[in-house]
């Protein structure tokens, strides 16, 4: 399945929490991380997350939102990197690449009393690099400019009779190029610089990430009314019965879809929004995991079944409302799901990549990579479309991202601490306690 979409292709991180030396994550069109408790899977994404709700703020936070929806922090302290409980680099650095051959690097250094500033970006396209830092002076960025770009400046002083200069300041996340008169009242003149200002082109994939938390709340009697994206602000969980509302007026597909799924997992065969009141919504599910004569009429608010449903809803619920290329980040998917329910998610994902979608998920269930690996085993998904990395930590308590090369029968070798090894113990501990009793009661 050849790629067309461009999208986030991988993530870099250095001096991120647990995260010392720079560890890289391949972005795949099915994307797992696996690891235990602590292991820096979550460190990877957040960096990510900071820069989303910095973008999704109705206002300028500065350089960086540190307590928002989807990452909550307080302290620069609780970011930098501290191995074996000494301090590192008073920075951290987040590298974006996308699919085709461009990235944009932010250094972010501590400003004390003031959470972050951004130090510098580098942005690339292909090997040729542009360092972008807030001091640099107007001949800095003529050297750098493309030759498009300083005729623009050279006809537009032309124009206005004016000496022009250009300058750095921040938008947020993010480094822009200015022109401004040198004259009278400082005049800002701002021009979008495609491929030197590269806000354009990593603000939407960015802005677009769906990110669905691990903690999702308890099931609700009802839910305020939300927009319906492309686009969801925050975390995902509060758009869903708005998502589902709009898909019964204008969508049957992904409606059909999101019952279909469901009832593979074995939770629900039908799912329904109904209004409340121009603020409120409620979700009624199918009280049964699969249809029956009369049960349209068997429908039950969604706080009155169990837990797993209103788990599990708003993991389908992103994945079919993603866009091809947006990337979905599903953080424990397989959260109070039966075993079974946790395989079915396999091919969940697996209808989800196939229509474009970019899913990301944290997890710990053993029978969901073990899924995965089934569906290559069988050729319903190629290998280059799925990547397993297993994060760890070192003796000093630093990260480090390993990345398994699957072969054409879903096998990826010895991990440093793989989940099959545990489940064997568990299994062999049980089998030779029942030995050991001799009579077997």
């Amino acid at each position: 399945m050849a790629e067309t979409t461009n999208r986030i292709s991988r993530i870099t991180v250095r001096g991120f929490k647990s995260i010392c030396t720079e560890q890289h994550l391949d972005i795949k069109p099915l994307t797992i991380l696996a690891g235990a408790n602590s292991s820096g899977k979550s460190s990877m994404l957040q960096p990510l997350l900071l820069l989303k709700q910095t973008l999704d703020a109705p206002s300028d936070p500065g350089a960086l939102l540190l307590d928002g929806p989807n990452a909550r922090f307080t302290l620069t302290d609780q970011i930098l990197n501290r191995v074996l409980g000494k301090k590192g680099p008073r920075e951290f650095s987040v590298r974006v690449a996308l699919l085709e051959d461009e990235s944009l690097e932010w250094v972010f250094r501590e400003e004390a009393g003031s959470g972050f500033e951004v130090s510098h970006m580098v942005y690339a396209v292909g090997t040729e690099e542009i360092t972008i830092s807030p001091n640099m002076k107007h001949k800095e960025i003529l050297n750098i400019l493309p030759e498009p770009h300083k005729k623009l400046h050279q006809d537009f002083a032309k124009r206005e009779k004016m000496s022009l200069h250009w300058s750095v300041r921040r938008e947020r996340c993010f480094l822009t190029f200015e022109l401004a008169s040198g004259e009278g009242p400082k005049r800002q003149i701002p021009f979008g610089l495609f491929g030197i200002s590269p806000s354009n082109i990593f603000i939407p994939h960015i802005q677009g990430i769906i990110h669905l938390p691990g903690l999702r709340g308890n099931p609700r009697r009802t839910y305020p009314r939300t927009a319906g994206g492309p686009d969801f602000p925050g975390t995902f969980e509060p758009y869903v019965a708005s998502v589902i509302s709009q898909w019964q007026v204008g969508d049957r597909e992904k409606l059909v879809a999101l019952g279909k799924a469901l009832e593979e997992m074995g939770l629900t065969w039908k799912v329904k929004a109904e209004r409340v009141d121009d603020t409120q919504v409620e979700i009624k599910v199918g009280r049964l995991p699969h249809s029956r004569r009369g049960g349209a009429r068997d429908l039950v608010n969604i706080a009155d079944v169990g837990f797993g449903i209103s788990q599990a809803l708003p993991v389908v619920v992103a994945l079919l409302a993603a866009r091809p290329g947006q990337l979905v980040y599903l953080e424990q998917p397989e959260i109070h799901l039966h075993p079974l329910a946790q395989r079915r998610l396999a091919g969940v994902l697996l209808d989800a990549v196939e229509r474009g979608v970019v899913a990301v998920i944290e997890t710990h269930s053993a029978l969901l990579l073990r899924e995965v690996q089934t569906l290559i085993a069988t050729k319903r998904i190629e290998k280059d479309q799925v990547a397993l990395h297993w994060l760890q930590r070192g003796n000093d308590g630093s990260t480090q991202v390993q990345t398994a090369n699957l072969n054409d029968l879903g096998a990826y070798g010895d991990w440093p601490e793989d989940f099959d090894k545990t489940e064997l113990e568990a299994e062999q501990d049980y089998l030779d306690a029942v030995e050991s009793r001799g009579d077997g009661k």
